[in-house]
């Protein structure tokens, strides 16, 4: 458990020192992971996106470093949880509250700016890695999220039961959308020229775009990032589409 962010050493040594101290609840491997996700989506971050804004490695907190390759828990430095602390400006208190361990505050979840204890459940929505769009099936032919791909985070607010979330990876789409960023798009929302849109296409692939012109037979596309490219799509060759209605930025 962590009880202190100047203590040195690993959550596990942290926590056993904690207890014995009567200072706060054991946590354990899953719990500190658990707040950590809670923690970056409290701020409309992913968990990489948090680490980066922290200025850790971004892949710091990847379900993948959670575990060793022998098999065996893999616990987050007390160094990398000060610093996410630091740039959020959370306390540590409120980290073990997100955690939803035992004693922690009764499984307290993060909705609407405020913490709630148990029977509150903050909304949550299917989130995906942009990169894995192109070589997944991520979505089914009306656009609701498909697969083995997705996740889960918190959007408090967001009460269009059919939005999901993506994780944007690398940087095609700078300055507008970073590496890190996280975005929320909702089918049901209006389409207006200027908007910000991701679009499943008959072809198979799926488009971030702006839409650029409207038109009976279609849409005229351009880039997020600026105009200078673009694109016709006619209504045929048009499946879905949902419009972005928050970034993480």
């Amino acid at each position: 458990m962590l009880t202190a962010a100047t203590e040195r050493g690993t959550p596990e040594r942290s926590a056993e020192a904690g207890q014995r101290a009567g200072l706060t609840p054991m946590l354990q491997h899953a719990d500190v992971w658990r707040g950590i996700d809670r923690l970056a989506a409290k701020h409309g971050l992913s968990a990489s996106g948090l680490a980066r804004r922290a200025g850790l490695d971004p892949t710091a907190f990847n379900p993948s470093k959670r575990i060793t390759r022998e098999g065996r828990p893999r616990w987050p430095s007390t160094e990398s949880v000060a610093k996410i602390l630091t740039v959020t400006g959370e306390s540590f208190a409120s980290f073990v509250t997100l955690t939803g361990a035992p004693g922690s505050g009764e499984g307290a979840t993060f909705t609407g700016g405020k913490l709630a204890g148990r029977g509150a459940v903050g909304k949550s929505i299917p989130v995906v890695a942009l990169a894995r769009l192109a070589s997944e099936a991520c979505f089914d032919q009306s656009g609701q999220p498909t697969g083995s791909a997705w996740g889960r985070v918190n959007a408090p607010g967001i009460v269009d039961r059919s939005a999901f979330a993506i994780e944007i990876n690398g940087h095609d789409f700078d300055p507008v959308y970073r590496d890190g960023d996280l975005i929320i798009a909702s089918p049901e929302a209006e389409v207006r020229r200027g908007d910000r849109i991701v679009v499943g296409t008959a072809a198979g692939p799926i488009l971030l775009r702006r839409v650029g012109r409207q038109e009976a037979e279609g849409l005229y596309l351009e880039s997020p990032t600026d105009n200078a490219t673009g694109s016709f799509l006619k209504n045929s060759e048009i499946r879905w589409i949902a419009r972005v209605v928050w970034a993480s930025q």
